[in-house]
């Protein structure tokens, strides 16, 4: 079977994108909740708030590596896999992705170190600094990641000539069409991510009756903020699909399964497309709600597929299923952000053991529901890469070959399990042992190694059957 090096490089790629996309939509949220804490310790002087910051700064710390590690190598493959894109695009791409480093990175690598190592070693107020600049310059770096990528579905401010763009209006290119709505979409998610996995862990933390105090109130500040961030998602998401819908109706069609042009479209709750014969099977919707929710009139007009040719219309299932898994998860969501709600009274919220297995569960719904979205809108664009202007198979190597780009799409998979498997390692450890370990006084850390992950460290001691045993386990 011969290997097409356009299908296994798109593959490269979403995976690639993928497996790095989780670890900045984690840390997005998490750096601004550090934040918040360090700003509660500084004003409080409450230990509770200071091992909470110590503790989710040890896992900032881990999961940050691994989105940056994850990054840098996934840039590769816009020169080995893309080199028509990247040429054709350098003009504003380039730029962007420069300022990304020259603001973002650098902002972020000169206050992570002292966020990281510099408890008790410099004022409280430059400590609380540091963790306000670390979290500004994660909204930085999404705010350029964000306008690139939204630039390339909605393409403004340039002008494509002999295969090349060329800027004609920056103001318009990096601030196009689709980008606020995408931004703002996204950093929601973000908020959404940090606070599911913090009322996750602070559930389990819970259940064993450990750090109760500073557990509870971690808890309490997630469900808070669940509970605003969760249904103004859905609102941003509407405004979202509208913008989607003038700007590139096709992926929209996708997303409700319409092939035909038509008003009081049903709002499919299931449905399998067959994009062969154009049509559903075993349709289940909602009559005319689609036709309300996107255009806010019942008998409002839907776009159909059968507005273009079948070779440039989305992989329509794939585009379908990941929508109503991106919105159950939503939905679900706002469910446990009102039942938080309910069990306020009495302070059942943190017990009541029901709810806090569900929470455990939801911590991991966030990054699907975010994967889940990121499959709608880069899917939902196929054919083009370049909204309109430029395919998939116009930007590919030419010269690549389907050897190749398996050799590359293994070599990824190898990479990214290794930093992976060190990554989660390293998480489990942080999160097994808790915030016992965390030092609030200072008083032991001249004897941390400074070192990679050293802010995850958990201190050692060998006894004389050189047995290594945690020392906030008993080890002696």
């Amino acid at each position: 079977m011969e290997l097409d090096p356009l299908i296994l490089s798109r593959i490269q790629f979403a995976f690639v994108v993928s497996f790095h996309a989780i670890f900045p939509v984690f840390t997005i949220g998490l750096a601004s909740y550090i934040a918040v804490l360090e700003a509660l310790a500084f004003k409080t002087g409450n230990p509770a708030w200071v091992k909470l910051s110590a503790f989710w700064t040890k896992v900032f710390a881990v999961v940050f590596g691994m989105g940056v590690v994850s990054g840098i190598v996934m840039s590769f493959q816009f020169g080995t896999n893309w080199s028509n894109f990247a040429q054709a695009t350098a003009n504003f791409l380039g730029p962007m992705l420069s300022y990304e480093v020259v603001t973002a990175f650098f902002l972020e690598a000169a206050f992570l170190g002292v966020l990281l190592f510099g408890r008790d070693k410099v004022p409280a107020g430059v400590h609380l600094f540091a963790a306000i600049m670390v979290a500004t310059g994660t909204f930085i770096s999404s705010f350029w990641i964000l306008s690139a990528n939204s630039w390339m579905h909605t393409p403004a401010g340039t002008e494509f000539r002999d295969g090349v763009f060329f800027v004609t209006s920056w103001s318009e290119a990096i601030f196009n069409p689709s980008f606020p709505y995408r931004f703002t979409h996204m950093v929601l998610a973000s908020f959404l991510t940090g606070s599911f996995v913090v009322a996750g862990v602070s559930a389990w933390y819970l259940l064993r009756k450990r750090e109760v105090d500073a557990n509870r109130r971690a808890l309490s500040m997630s469900l808070w903020l669940i509970l605003i961030i969760a249904p103004t998602q859905a609102v941003v998401g509407d405004f979202h699909g509208l913008n989607t819908m003038e700007h590139q109706p096709m992926k929209v069609a996708a997303m409700e399964g319409n092939w035909e042009t038509s008003r009081n479209v049903p709002l499919l709750l299931f449905a399998i497309p067959d994009q062969e014969n154009q049509t559903n099977r075993f349709e289940v919707g909602i009559p005319s709600l689609a036709s309300f929710i996107l255009t806010h009139e019942w008998d409002g007009e839907v776009p159909g597929l059968n507005e273009v040719a079948v070779e440039e219309q989305p992989p329509v299932a794939i585009v379908f299923w990941s929508f109503r898994v991106m919105v159950g998860l939503g939905l679900l969501m706002i469910v446990f952000a009102v039942a938080g709600l309910v069990l306020r009274a009495g302070g059942r919220y943190w017990q009541t053991p029901w709810f806090l297995q569900g929470l455990r569960v939801m911590s991991l719904t966030p990054f699907v529901a975010v994967l889940a979205g990121w499959f709608v809108t880069e899917i939902g664009r196929a054919p083009w890469l370049v909204q309109g202007l430029m395919t998939h198979s116009q930007a590919v190597t030419p010269s690549l070959t389907g050897g190749m780009a398996l050799f590359s799409l293994i070599g990824y998979i190898v990479v990214y399990a290794l930093v992976f498997t060190a990554g989660v390692y390293y998480l489990m450890r942080v999160l097994y042992v808790g915030m016992e370990d965390t030092d609030v006084d200072g008083e032991n850390e001249s004897d941390r190694p400074k070192r990679p992950f050293s802010a995850t460290h958990v201190p050692f001691e060998i006894d004389d059957d050189t047995t290594y045993k945690p020392l906030n386990q008993g080890g002696h």
